[in-house]
């Protein structure tokens, strides 16, 4: 079993709509083809910064060709749509992690 995490920085003022369109319209769409299982959000609490807070959208997959998969049919369009609507005011990066125990 495999987790992708991505970890957003997202300026205080969005962090609320952020974390509103995550939950109604990035996790619905991105659960379509079925890749992606058990989405959770967290917030992270070791990095906070005065104007920014930083969230983690963590997801199960089974292998590195399901996420490749998910990525070209949906999540790039994903990313796309995130950046148009919150431009410079969110930063992701993706992590891949594989569960040990």
């Amino acid at each position: 079993m495999l987790v992708y995490n991505t970890t957003y920085h997202v300026q205080m003022s969005d962090a609320r709509n952020f974390v509103i369109w995550l939950s109604e319209s990035y996790i619905p769409e991105a659960e379509k083809t079925g890749d992606l299982k058990n989405p959770r959000i967290l917030r992270i609490l070791s990095h906070q910064e005065q104007d920014s807070e930083c969230f983690s959208l963590q997801w199960e997959v089974e292998s590195s060709a399901a996420l490749h998969h998910w990525h070209t049919q949906v999540g790039a369009a994903l990313n796309e749509e995130m950046m148009k609507i919150f431009k410079d005011q969110v930063l992701g990066f993706p992590t891949l992690m594989e569960v040990i125990k």
